[in-house]
């Protein structure tokens, strides 16, 4: 697909706040991160709907989203994948609003068998997830998702807009999100939106 820079950007800053907050940036805030005005940003936008890259539910605010089988350029190149921030091991915590990448190429082979655009990786802060052998300080390669089964470990977005890393477990009237060490108490929510699912742990000695 031809993009233009700014088109590509606005895709990446488009995935990583979907993937950060569980919603779309809005206009004005994708104009002011690449230094452009609310009306260039729309143009673009609209370029990028035409193009089959984005998908715009009507009337609904922040409901940018990429569409089904676009690989953001960035995500293409083997085995390196987006690094979009932390994630809270521990008590809930925010996510800070830095973007990186990592290369797991010495670590892994092939991609995943969806295709490396489903994939994402997290920096753990934190030792909630101790006895499970996720560390802090550890970097997770997480498969994009949705939906969780009983004893997946998962990225969750709670209610109040925090991220935990978490063992899921769906219960008769609330979801537990179960840590792996004693010194934290498990949370208990009525709904929680479902990031990504664990599917790998990268630790560097040093």
């Amino acid at each position: 697909m031809n993009l233009t820079p700014k088109q590509l950007r606005i895709l990446q800053l488009i995935r990583d706040s979907r993937i950060r907050r569980g919603y779309s940036p809005t206009m004005q805030e994708l104009a002011d991160e690449i230094g452009v005005s609310k009306v260039t940003v729309f143009e673009h936008v609209e370029a990028l709907i035409k193009k089959g890259a984005l998908i715009r539910e009507p009337n609904k605010a922040r409901s940018l989203s990429i569409a089904e089988g676009i690989a953001v350029p960035d995500e293409s190149r083997p085995l390196r994948y987006p690094m979009v921030g932390k994630i809270a091991a521990g008590h809930p915590i925010e996510k800070v609003e830095n973007v990186d990448e990592i290369d797991l190429g010495e670590f892994l082979g092939a991609g995943s068998e969806r295709g490396d655009n489903s994939l994402f990786a997290l920096q753990v802060d934190g030792d909630s997830m101790r006895d499970e052998g996720i560390l802090d300080g550890d970097i997770i390669l997480l498969e994009r998702a949705q939906v969780a089964h009983n004893g997946d470990r998962i990225v969750a977005l709670l209610d109040d807009g925090q991220t935990t890393l978490k063992t899921f477990y769906k219960e008769a009237d609330h979801i537990r999100l179960q840590p792996a060490n004693p010194d934290f108490e498990p949370i208990r929510v009525k709904f929680c939106q479902v990031q990504g699912i664990v599917k790998g742990v990268v630790r560097r000695y040093r």
